[in-house]
């Protein structure tokens, strides 16, 4: 049978899938009520207004839902078109943010790019292009990364410079986040197990490197083993959210009734909003959490394999990446919240307050429905009777 080189053309009715919607409006749901938990003394304080955090979530959550309202009825050949112009100019506001006067500074980092009304952190659209960028490249370079050594090469020589560029702001966390989803996606599209396990040994080894000769990264380390030697410096900051865990117990201290986040516990809003929900919500709350997450990479694979059977390798890639995104950055961002792993600002993607990050990963999402429609919509159009093994 003859493929479809292109999907059908514009619908106003857009395929949805029920699990997906479900799983995602759960968690942005979760999220808006956890951050209007962890954020309301803080508005009080530093803005005089209780609703300051809430209310500029809230519409960070209106904007994403605009934004992915548009990249859910782009086809997808939409982005395999205009996808690799769209990294290489990703790529390029890496250099602006760090210009002079046009990068915005918080805590140390010079992370973002002030747009009227809100921040937005390039990284995370780098994320985002990434994927769509590596998904047209393992599509198109399908047999040479497969068999050869240097096709697996050329995308980690490009993604070093994006490295390098990101820990000149410093953002560690966003260039592991970026090149584990460029060897989850290489590895998924067939990479020789060897090559593959040499190029994950490399990657690991120069970032040990960075972490040992950065001093401010290996006492990270250093604390993140022994938080209790220093609890009011360097440990401070996860004493507390220990702390937040052990007062949780099973069901919580209640909605609102948290401690913790009460200028004891840094960034409990954004980075450590999940000790902000084992705190009030308790382990059920944990769980819960865990859960929805799992079954949101569950069904990015599954789109992903629907859409791979069908022949749209590149939607199916896109698929893979976005679960490799979502699931690696919040297995981080609780590992370091519970103590698993060394402090690192990433945020619990659809949950954490943000502007940027909430816009990008609702994009990201509504990519995920687009696939789901154009593979539903293939198999509708299909003979009876013909089924797809």
């Amino acid at each position: 049978m003859k493929r479809r080189d292109k999907p059908a053309p514009f619908r106003f009715k857009l395929h949805t899938d029920t699990a997906l919607t479900c799983v995602s409006f759960s968690l942005l749901l979760i999220g808006f009520v956890m951050v209007s938990s962890a954020s309301l003394h803080l508005g009080a304080k530093m803005n005089d207004d209780l609703f300051y955090y809430p209310t500029r979530q809230f519409f960070h959550m209106v904007f994403g839902l605009i934004f992915a309202t548009f990249v859910a009825y782009r086809p997808m050949h939409f982005w395999k078109e205009y996808g690799g112009k769209a990294f290489l100019f990703s790529a390029l506001l890496l250099i602006v943010v760090l210009i002079p006067g046009l990068g915005v500074k918080v805590n140390g980092s010079t992370r973002w790019l002030n747009i009227p009304g809100f921040r937005v952190q390039v990284s995370e659209i780098v994320k985002f292009f990434t994927i769509i960028f590596m998904a047209h490249y393992v599509t198109k370079q399908q047999k040479d990364v497969q068999e050869s050594s240097t096709a697996l090469l050329k995308p980690l020589g490009i993604f070093a410079v994006v490295s390098f560029l990101l820990l000149l702001e410093p953002d560690f966390g966003s260039s592991v986040v970026i090149l584990m989803i460029v060897m989850g996606v290489m590895f998924l599209a067939g990479a020789r197990l060897l090559q593959f396990g040499l190029l994950v040994s490399v990657v690991g080894f120069l970032a040990g490197m960075l972490v040992y000769f950065s001093p401010y990264r290996w006492q990270r380390v250093t604390s993140f083993l022994d938080p209790w030697a220093d609890p009011l410096k360097t440990g401070f900051q996860l004493v507390q959210a220990l702390i937040s865990f052990g007062r949780g117990e099973w069901f919580g201290v209640g909605l609102g009734n948290g401690l913790q986040k009460l200028f004891y516990l840094p960034e409990a809003h954004t980075d450590f909003l999940f000790s902000v929900i084992a705190e009030e919500l308790g382990l059920v709350g944990v769980v819960t959490i865990i859960g929805l997450f799992a079954a949101f990479v569950w069904k990015a694979f599954a789109i992903g394999v629907a859409a791979e059977k069908i022949g749209e390798r590149f939607s199916a890639f896109i698929a893979y990446g976005i679960g490799i995104w979502f699931g690696f950055q919040a297995f981080v961002n609780m590992g370091v919240n519970m103590g698993l792993l060394p402090t690192k600002g990433l945020t619990l993607p659809l949950m954490s307050y943000g502007g940027g990050s909430m816009m990008i990963m609702c994009c990201a999402v509504a990519l995920l429905f687009r696939i789901h429609h154009e593979v539903t919509e293939y198999n509708a159009n299909l003979p009876k009777g013909y089924w797809h093994d």
